[in-house]
């Protein structure tokens, strides 16, 4: 069975992006693209949590949902909530209503804050944990890796939840961090291109 599929306009793309309608855009447009924005990376990392146990099809389907419910990850505005907040995003029928999960996001926006102070940005700490070509396992062939591990366990000693290896590595994937586009994909030259360009924060 191939690893790829035949996008609508002929060319191969990770197997994956056919299993949903909403997954090709995703695919083609953000997916292993390289982000220095911290609101970005805050939500995705938000986002992965609220998927663990889930399908990314149902979170990326919410995905404006949560935006609206959280103020589209303005994290020193979540910070300030309170538990009248949290009761009414547990009220929230458009996104995934698990106390858990949004208990996490406020705290991470708290840690958010703090880490911005330590680091001068988001982008800057986890940049840092950007893997060495020769580090890198086959593309889509595993679920973590040494360095989602370690910023796994660097993220949870200051106070992060929800931020287990595998729901790092796909962040990573996602963020850029690493191109995991197969190597056959039309868009893994793009994101590489992209990748070239970029400039990583310090």
């Amino acid at each position: 069975m191939s690893k790829t599929i035949k996008g609508p306009d002929g060319h191969p793309r990770c197997g994956w992006c056919g299993a949903a309608p909403e997954f090709l855009d995703y695919h083609d447009t953000e997916w292993g693209f390289p982000v220095k924005d911290d609101r970005r990376l805050f939500e995705k990392l938000c986002l992965e949590g609220f998927q663990a146990g889930l399908s990314w099809r149902t979170i990326l389907a919410k995905r404006e949902n949560f935006r609206a419910a959280f103020y589209n990850f303005d994290f020193d505005r979540i910070a300030r909530f309170t538990q009248r907040d949290i009761n009414r995003l547990l009220k929230d029928e458009g996104i995934v209503r698990h106390r858990g999960k949004i208990e996490a996001v406020v705290n991470n926006a708290k840690r958010a804050r703090e880490l911005v102070r330590q680091a001068g940005s988001l982008a800057a700490f986890i940049w840092r944990y950007e893997p060495g070509a020769e580090q890198l396992a086959e593309p889509q062939r595993v679920a973590k890796s040494a360095e989602s591990m370690a910023l796994s366990k660097d993220l949870k000693k200051l106070g992060w939840k929800f931020v287990g290896p595998t729901t790092v590595y796909a962040f990573m994937q996602a963020m850029g961090l690493i191109n995991d586009h197969l190597e056959e994909c039309v868009v893994r030259a793009k994101a590489e291109k992209a990748r070239r360009k970029f400039k990583i924060p310090c």
